[in-house]
């Protein structure tokens, strides 16, 4: 990877990450056009932002109406959001998907380790089905540096699905068992089982197959199902090239080159709320090629401790696929 600019995102520490972030910034208010535009409407350029704070946030939606890439690059890879029925979707043109498969894999073994002390089992129907799904990418990838010859993707097949598990369970077998929401808690009302050496992983998504619920009250039924105390959550979407991951209660925490900060909804430009909800803004440093800075339709809070939670959908942002959970 020819980086565009002098950090090393990988290898950032903490107290760097405001310059490295004021860094990328500026490359792409020079070289983002429609990102430029968004920034000089707002009268914010590198000349005037001096603080991680006053770095413009893009809004999501923009993902759905332009082709978001730095001018001189061209996508090699398409990513796109699944969306609801009747929905426009996201895109998201990927110029170096060696940046993507480097973040998702130092990502995971930052929280989990080697991949190849896993066996991976993925329960993702209407996802697994489109071959432009980043998160099918990101399991296919895993999968491959896991190595497991018992690694599958599940699309409907639960009779597989639960003798794979228990086949696992046997042979003491560490296991990631990831999926989205309406199919876990199909699974588990159908296939409820003791599951000892598998790890849980929600990604989101009733996508209006099941009547929505909080977090807790997924995260309840899918523990007392599967009888295992915390259930694991990955947050990531499409426009981003990171993920952040909660290894229970529903708390997220970030890898060093992503960072979430909380935007005032009455007032976008006011960001960096702390302890207060308010709406989700996402930085990752490793979406060089297309913006870093997403104003995202999530609503959470950020703890004194820099995690997270995701406490729902901003009122009139359209469903996603990837994010469907409401909070009260």
């Amino acid at each position: 990877m020819n980086l565009p600019f002098t950090c090393d995102i990988f290898s950032i520490h903490p107290q760097d990450f405001e310059k490295s972030a004021l860094e990328v910034f500026t490359y792409q208010y020079e070289n983002q056009p429609i990102y430029r535009k968004f920034c000089e409407a707002l009268k914010r350029t590198p000349d005037t932002v001096h603080l991680l704070e006053e770095i413009p946030f893009f809004p999501i939606g923009f993902f759905k109406t332009n082709n978001i890439i730095s001018q001189g690059r061209e996508a090699v890879k398409v990513f796109e959001s699944s969306g609801t029925t009747g929905s426009q979707t996201s895109k998201h043109p990927v110029a170096d998907l060696n940046l993507y498969i480097e973040s998702l894999k130092r990502c995971f073994e930052l929280f989990y380790g080697d991949p190849e002390d896993y066996c991976i089992l993925a329960l993702l129907p209407s996802y697994a089905e489109r071959g432009n799904s980043s998160l099918v990418f990101m399991i296919q990838h895993l999968m491959f540096l896991s190595g497991h010859s018992e690694n599958g993707f599940f699309l409907h097949d639960f009779d597989r699905l639960a003798a794979r598990l228990a086949s696992n369970e046997l042979k003491k077998q560490k296991t990631i068992f990831i999926g989205v929401a309406y199919a876990l808690l199909d699974f588990a009302e159908r296939y409820p089982m003791k599951l000892r050496y598998t790890m849980v992983m929600e990604t989101g998504g009733m996508k209006g197959r099941r009547k929505e619920m909080t977090r807790y009250e997924l995260h309840e039924k899918l523990s007392a199902a599967f009888g295992v105390e915390n259930i694991h959550s990955e947050y990531g979407m499409t426009e981003l090239l990171s993920q952040a991951y909660s290894k229970g209660k529903g708390l997220f925490k970030c890898p060093p080159w992503m960072k979430v900060l909380i935007r005032n909804v009455y007032n976008p430009l006011e960001t960096g709320l702390k302890n207060k909800p308010g709406g989700i803004n996402v930085i990752d440093l490793a979406n060089i090629y297309s913006c870093s800075f997403i104003a995202t339709d999530d609503w959470g809070i950020v703890r004194p401790d820099e995690m997270f939670e995701v406490l729902g959908r901003l009122d009139n942002s359209d469903q996603r696929g990837c994010s469907l959970l409401y909070f009260s």
